[in-house]
């Protein structure tokens, strides 16, 4: 999800439902990678992108940010933590209602609920263990089908791609901010393509 003026983001799911509602769902195994910061950051980009050019604001849907966390982070022992905005009139606080959610689950989480089996599949290895058969489905295709496999080894090998390509557009825009080298000499010394340098270097001139 790009940000002209700033730092993007992966997403790892996202999602729109029936009613235009947008869902970014991080899966998240370092407590680190699940900061207040980081929430506020998705929740920013989600919301800058879904309002068009000449829409009214208020016609813009809801917008959740999910945190699906391998550990407590939040160290309440809760299963799940809505985090809202509220105004505060003298001592009672009242819901903000701006449609921007933020929630994190707790991916330790094992009670008998719908969070609870949920959780516990995520960290199933056996889809045969699993509570939830369209999860079990997709995960046994995935895992045991010939098709599904080969399916995922693609994806995989795109993603490290493109996490590569990431890595060299980083190192032709340094090197194009330090001025040094010719754009043919940085594409040669990142491997991409003549065009794509140029195309980095305009958008370098852009935010200068």
């Amino acid at each position: 999800m790009k940000n002209l003026h700033g730092r993007s983001a992966i997403l790892d799911v996202h999602a729109i439902d029936s009613t235009d509602k947008e869902f970014d769902v991080e899966i998240q195994r370092k407590d680190t990678g699940a900061g207040a910061k980081r929430a506020r950051h998705n929740s920013s980009l989600l919301d800058a992108r879904i309002l068009k050019s000449g829409d009214d604001t208020e016609d813009i849907p809801d917008s959740y940010i999910i945190f699906i966390t391998e550990n407590d982070v939040m160290k309440g022992n809760q299963p799940i933590y809505p985090v809202e905005r509220y105004v505060t009139i003298g001592e009672n606080k009242v819901l903000f209602n701006g449609g921007s959610h933020i929630l994190y689950v707790n991916g330790k989480y094992r009670g008998n609920d719908e969070i609870g089996k949920l959780m516990h599949d995520f960290s199933c290895t056996n889809p045969d263990d699993m509570n939830y058969e369209a999860l079990a489905k997709k995960a046994r295709y995935f895992k045991q089908d010939e098709k599904g496999v080969a399916t995922m080894c693609k994806i995989m090998e795109d993603m490290r791609n493109e996490a590569v390509q990431n890595k060299a557009k980083k190192t032709a825009v340094h090197l194009i901010k330090l001025g040094k080298m010719s754009l043919e000499e940085i594409a040669e010394a990142t491997e991409l393509s003549l065009d794509t340098v140029k195309e980095l270097e305009s958008q370098v001139m852009q935010l200068a």
